[in-house]
């Protein structure tokens, strides 16, 4: 239930742009795109109204370019 085209869209984009900034982190050793990584590619999995996965999902893509460690 609450499965949509664009909730399921919004799943796999951010899920794929989490697994490459868990690997980029992974390979430079890195900690800051690690985690963010790893909670881009797990959020979709608690979040299910399609608005609020869009919203999380660029949030957490914008801290992913713009917070300084």
């Amino acid at each position: 239930a609450g499965f949509s085209f664009w909730g399921l869209f919004a799943g796999v984009l951010f899920g794929c742009i989490g697994f490459a900034a868990f690997i980029y982190g992974k390979k430079n050793q890195e900690f800051k795109p690690m985690i963010i990584g790893f909670l881009l590619m797990g959020y979709p999995y608690f979040v299910r109204d399609t608005i609020a996965l869009y919203l999380v999902g660029v949030v957490l893509m914008v801290a992913l370019f713009v917070w300084r460690e």
